[in-house]
């Protein structure tokens, strides 16, 4: 069981989160809730929040082509790659690691970290983060920095790693100009 999940925000002091609609609505996530991610899969989030990310890692059952195609013998769990044209965003940006109580939260989406409470939330902690890239190495995480995520993501995902593409309505659209 779950002691703490985690709020990852450029906003400081937020005394309380309440419930709000799913950011991306899809089916199973009507209503109002409150989002949180585990401990394991905060790497994910150590980035500004429109920044477009392609991250993963191998999982036990995965084939190990995969792995070594895409860790590509990296000596890092994780990797997160982001567009070259973040990097200075990144570099300059500010986030705040709010420490919630799990209680009231529910498992939405194991594998991706996922965790969702419908009753608003007090943070037990906030701590800020100055340096993101510090930060995302001690969370064992490879920074891959790419002029285009769109190939990696293609590839990721018809891969056997464990994945989550976040905010790619953000990145630079593909070569060609399709929206895959």
């Amino acid at each position: 069981m779950l002691d703490a999940l985690y709020h990852i925000s450029d906003q400081p002091g937020i005394a309380r989160f309440d419930p709000r609609p799913a950011p991306s609505p899809r089916p199973g996530l009507e209503g109002q809730m409150v989002w949180a991610i585990d401990r394991d899969h905060l790497h994910n989030y150590l980035l500004p929040r429109d920044c477009p990310r392609v991250t993963f890692y191998p999982l036990p059952e995965s084939k190990p082509d995969d792995i070594a195609r895409l860790m590509a013998g990296s000596s890092a769990k994780y990797v997160v790659a982001i567009e070259s044209r973040w990097l200075p965003v990144v570099q300059s940006e500010r986030l705040y690691q709010y420490e919630l109580p799990a209680d009231s939260f529910t498992a939405l989406d194991a594998g991706a970290g996922y965790y969702i409470s419908r009753a608003p939330v007090t943070p037990r902690s906030v701590t800020p983060i100055d340096d993101l890239l510090v930060e995302l190495t001690r969370h064992d995480v490879e920074l891959r920095v790419m002029p285009s995520l769109w190939k990696l993501r293609d590839l990721v995902i018809g891969a056997t790693l464990q994945f989550s593409i976040i905010r790619m309505r953000n990145a630079q659209p593909p070569e060609g100009g399709s929206d895959t």
